[in-house]
């Protein structure tokens, strides 16, 4: 339980300092000036007092009970300070000092030698390598940042530059606040996922906002988030994007897992409202945090201006913001009350008929709110202006219209966003609107995506029970024979199976395919394909050589004894060309395969997620169109239906131009099998079935690989 840590009555200040420069002596400082109430203990061998209190040469010597410890020595200090902690039965401590594992090795070293002290002595730990952190609620602020507002929001952040932006654009803006602030650092000891399970059961914060630059244990982040976001808007920005992550030489899924699309996809999965852009983050969690989510995807806009109106059906389009039609009883009233030039379809133009009477603002949102096809209201152009732009008059009826826009949010249920181009003056009106919780902003593509994002929020509360909680249900469903070929890959030393090993694990759970038979020569290679109807493919076998195009090791669309004859030859002597001391177990005759639309599905071990599975489309052109999808495993039915959605090419699967389609339903259980199959082999760390043909009735993994953990 992180309560002791986070809602801490009593602080040592371990490092504390009369040294104005110094963290020890501003942390007792704004401690004081912030009224906090709980107990202070300065904490330092050389000093007797500080700031007017006494100051303890070690915390052992305390005599009353200590919560929390800030410690604000060097980093070479800690381990000995954490036990010291421990001996005082301390609940938590704040690390400040860098010079751990992200300074390298010995940082590393350092940083498990404080971890296991505080393991040791159950002392929790924050950070190190971080900012500190602040309990709003009662003035426990442990970083010093001067007059941070108090709201609904908790903050974690890995960037104390990042969380000053942040706590500054909240301060500016004079409406939301935070209940919390936690500076996450390197995370040595509590982990993300513990954070949001604190924050979902505490009643004062309304959304959680997060700035993550790395996560140490991001599958139980998921199935926590999982479960938050259910309850509460998690809104966050992940650092990185631009990175591909790891590349392993081993298979297609390897090398084609970028981090940003397994980390963005996996968020989203969970309910997590995810942020690119570091202006809209603070914004979309101040609406989330205020604002009820919108679950029909509709909104309707309401502009005194064409120009304004259009950007904004433009971008929320874009999002995927449903701009439904009014209906005619809707129009009808608006007509009555608006200029002929008027437009009342949706998005509604006042063409000026606000002009005289900013109120008709209002007269025209009760209209729109009334109507079923609408969710929320977006109203962009000059609001909160009129008095300003126009005459000093015109602000009574804006600042009416205020009033009444906040009674229609409470009574209708149904959020109003505001985009104004005077957001940032001086206007009565527009302070009416934040005081009745209604967001205000002076950009146009900020509105948009704070409308958006609520109602993505909604979305996902309208269908979460459909998704995956990211627990898998470990079981033993493996059958003895595929453990067997596991096993006896195991046995050899080889972290490789054999492609027609691969294949018959796979079929084993289901998967359409065609195993094929090892030859060890020429002529049993013709034995076993005049056994096969039709002409047949042949490919190297070798635990040595995982990609055989490259040896020059297949041989395609062969029908005749000579033909398969000298194939075999050839392949056996370019397979020791390409790696002469290469372990050639023989050549795999199999049938050759119809044509049909090839695609690939792949598994791998993402370092922060677990499990993950690609679809996309297969053969030479996943290289080349890099059409995939990531999702986390394990992936149900809902997923798979959605996996094959997220892909370019998914409008191929229902046939173009005439064709006929192929079959999805074949396809999407294969994708199960594969969710299922990495359930049941732990072994596995990255499997490749490419390509997967598929056909207007079934489908055929022509090609399978198979990678075990080291």
């Amino acid at each position: 339980m992180l309560d002791k840590v986070l809602n801490a009555k009593s602080v040592a200040i371990i490092g504390a300092s009369k040294n104005k420069t110094k963290r020890g002596y501003q942390a007792i400082k704004t401690l004081k000036a912030d009224g906090f109430e709980g107990e202070i203990y300065p904490v330092n061998p050389k000093e007797d007092m500080i700031l007017g209190l006494r100051c303890f040469k070690d915390i052992t010597e305390i005599e009353g009970p200590v919560d929390l410890a800030l410690i604000t020595t060097p980093a070479r200090t800690i381990p000995n300070i954490i036990r010291k902690c421990g001996e005082k039965k301390v609940a938590g401590a704040v690390i400040i000092a860098g010079g751990f594992r992200e300074l390298g090795a010995t940082g590393k070293e350092l940083e498990q030698q404080v971890v296991t002290a505080a393991k040791e002595t159950g002392v929790r730990l924050i950070g190190p390598n971080t900012s500190g952190m602040i309990n709003l609620k009662s003035n426990l602020n442990l970083v010093g940042i001067q007059n941070a507002p108090k709201g609904n929001i908790a903050l974690l952040c890995q960037s104390g530059n990042m969380a000053l932006t942040l706590i500054t654009e909240a301060t500016v803006r004079k409406h939301e606040g935070f209940t919390y602030y936690v500076g996450v650092g390197n995370e040595a000891d509590i982990k993300f996922h513990e954070y949001l399970e604190f924050f979902r059961n505490d009643p004062d914060t309304k959304a959680i906002l997060m700035y993550v630059e790395g996560m140490s244990e991001g599958r139980k982040f998921l199935q926590e988030a999982h479960n938050t976001s259910k309850e509460k808007p998690i809104i966050l920005l992940k650092s990185g994007r631009s990175a591909t992550g790891k590349k392993s030489a081993g298979s297609h899924t390897g090398s084609l897992a970028g981090m940003s699309e397994v980390a963005k996809l996996a968020y989203e999965r969970a309910g997590i409202i995810v942020i690119e852009n570091s202006d809209e983050l603070f914004p979309v969690a101040e609406t989330l945090s205020s604002q009820s989510a919108i679950k029909n995807n509709s909104i309707a806009i309401l502009a005194d201006g064409g120009g304004h109106a259009t950007i904004a059906a433009d971008l929320l389009s874009d999002y995927g913001v449903n701009l439904p039609e009014l209906s005619d009883k809707t129009k009808e009233k608006l007509r009555k009350i608006l200029p002929d030039a008027a437009s009342v379809v949706n998005p509604v133009d006042v063409a000026g008929g606000t002009d005289s009477d900013p109120s008709l603002f209002a007269d025209c949102a009760k209209i729109i709110l009334k109507d079923p096809n609408v969710g929320g209201l977006l109203v962009v152009g000059l609001f909160g202006g009129y008095g300003i732009r126009f005459e000093k008059s015109l602000a009574i009826g804006e600042e009416a219209a205020a009033h009444r826009l906040g009674a229609m949010v409470k009574k209708r249920n149904k959020p109003i966003f505001m985009h104004s181009l005077y957001g940032s003056y001086e206007s009565r009106a527009l302070d009416l609107l934040r005081h009745y919780d209604i967001p205000v902003h002076d950009s146009l593509d900020i509105s948009c995506k704070s409308v958006a994002s609520l109602c993505k929020y909604g979305n996902y509360l309208k269908s979460y029970h459909a998704k995956t909680n990211f627990i898998f249900n470990w079981r033993d469903k493996a059958k003895e024979e595929g453990q067997q070929i596991i096993d006896n890959a195991k046995k050899e030393g080889r972290h490789v199976l054999l492609e027609h090993e691969a294949k018959q694990l796979i079929m084993l759970h289901g998967a359409p395919t065609s195993v094929g038979q090892v030859a060890k020569t020429e002529d049993e290679a013709w034995q076993i394909a005049n056994k096969i109807k039709g002409n047949v493919v042949l490919k190297i076998v070798s635990p040595d050589i995982l990609h055989k195009s490259d040896a020059k090791g297949v041989k395609l669309n062969l029908g005749s004894e000579n033909e398969v004859k000298k194939g075999f030859r050839q392949i056996i002597k370019s397979a020791k060309d390409y790696s002469p001391d290469a372990d050639i177990r023989g050549v795999l005759v199999a049938p050759m395969a119809r044509k049909g639309l090839e695609v690939i599905i792949g598994t791998k071990i993402d370092e922060q997620f677990g499990p993950v599975i690609m679809y996309g489309l297969g053969g030479i052109m996943v290289e080349i169109m890099k059409d995939v999808t990531f999702w986390v495993l394990p992936v149900s039915p809902t997923s798979s239906k959605k996996m094959l959605e997220d892909t370019k090419s998914s409008v191929l699967l229902d046939g173009v131009r005439g064709q006929k389609g192929y079959d999805k339903k074949t396809l999407k259980k294969l994708i199960s099998m594969c969710s299922e199959l990495i359930e049941s082999y732990p072994e596995i760390e990255e499997m490749d079935l490419n390509p997967v043909i598929l056909y207007e009735q079934g489908l055929d993994v022509v090609d399978a690989r198979i990678i075990l953990k080291k």
